[in-house]
């Protein structure tokens, strides 16, 4: 789960938690809603987790990068 499906399941956990005010027969809507939400902070954590861990992993040393080199230009 990403960043952004984590941020689209708070939405919609929201959105059914404070906004929606019809009932259905055997499902609490505010219950799906506070489910979701809870579910969709907890794939943000993890997916800022292994962002951050990804990011540490992928350091470039100075001395490695490779040099640009200037293209010889023919004079006329």
């Amino acid at each position: 789960m990403g960043i952004g499906t984590s941020i689209f399941l708070i939405a919609v956990g929201a959105i059914l938690k404070f906004a929606v005010h019809t009932s259905v027969s055997g499902i609490s809507l505010q219950t799906v809603g506070v489910i979701l939400m809870i579910v969709g902070v907890i794939g943000l954590l993890i997916s800022l987790f292994y962002t951050t861990i990804y990011t540490r992993g992928r350091t470039v040393d100075p001395v490695d990068r490779p040099v640009a080199r200037e293209r010889e230009r023919d004079i006329y």
